[in-house]
């Protein structure tokens, strides 16, 4: 069953540096191509622990889209 939460990230603020990625007990985000943190929508609980380490404050926990 998917969490009620997911995280999001602020794609322009990132700086991808990776300690949401370190933190991540699911291994739900990834740094893409080197430019911005990524969320994997199907692996992540919405726990916050990436959006509480993040430096540049660009990551949040909202509401998901059950669409």
């Amino acid at each position: 069953m998917l969490s009620k939460k997911i995280a999001a990230v602020n794609k322009s603020r990132c700086a991808a540096c990776g300690a949401c990625v370190k933190v991540c007990p699911r291994a739900a985000l990834s740094v893409f191509r080197g430019c911005y943190a990524r969320v994997d929508e199907a692996m992540c609980v919405g726990c916050g622990r990436c959006a509480g380490v993040c430096p540049a404050g660009c990551i949040s926990v909202k509401e998901r889209s059950l669409v």
